[in-house]
């Protein structure tokens, strides 16, 4: 295991949308689902699922599933559907988007590059991104799908955020200062 410090983490971690061909191994692959099913849920219901695909077929044609934004889909190692069930708890986009962080943060921990691509709310042409996932995963109608986890060895080099950059200025103290605006 890395012992990656979490401040220096989240300063390094990036969005990666440019991945090799190189495949992530089993036991990485086992590591960052298993932190999607450590996230803490509300009331622990645990309203979340997953959808595992590697196969590269239906990675194309999920990249296809909304106008912009999903073309990294195709040249994942791996993409992660994240499902919830609204019926299960009222704070299923909160405990499925935790869910779809941890996985974030712990690939970032085995320098495995992922992003977060949005399929709730958006479309393409005139079908909802949702709907088309849903299609081509076989995920039942009554389930929820915010959004898709990429996964692979990053193709791009980021640079580490800089902290002198951060925006301070969004951090209220006590009560809203309105000055901020």
């Amino acid at each position: 295991m890395t012992d990656t410090n979490l401040h220096q983490l989240l300063l390094e971690r990036h969005s990666i949308r440019r991945y090799t061909d190189q495949q992530i191994p089993a036991e990485n692959v086992k590591t960052i689902l298993e932190a999607a099913l450590l996230a803490p849920s509300s009331k622990s219901k645990r309203p979340w699922q997953f959808v595992v695909v590697d196969e590269r077929p239906v990675l194309a044609a999920l990249a296809e599933c909304k106008d912009f934004g999903s073309k990294p889909i195709a040249k994942a190692a791996m993409a992660v559907a994240v499902v919830a069930d609204p019926l299960e708890s009222d704070c299923w986009l909160e405990d499925s988007s935790i869910a779809a962080i941890f996985m974030h943060l712990q690939a970032a921990a085995l320098d495995i590059g992922s992003c977060w691509i949005q399929v709730m709310g958006r479309d393409k042409g005139e079908e909802s991104a949702e709907d088309i996932v849903r299609s081509i995963l076989d995920i039942p109608e009554s389930l929820k799908v915010p959004c898709i986890m990429t996964f692979g060895y990053q193709d791009e080099n980021r640079n580490p955020v800089d902290p002198d950059k951060l925006l301070w200025e969004k951090i209220h103290l006590g009560k809203w200062r309105h000055d901020n605006q």
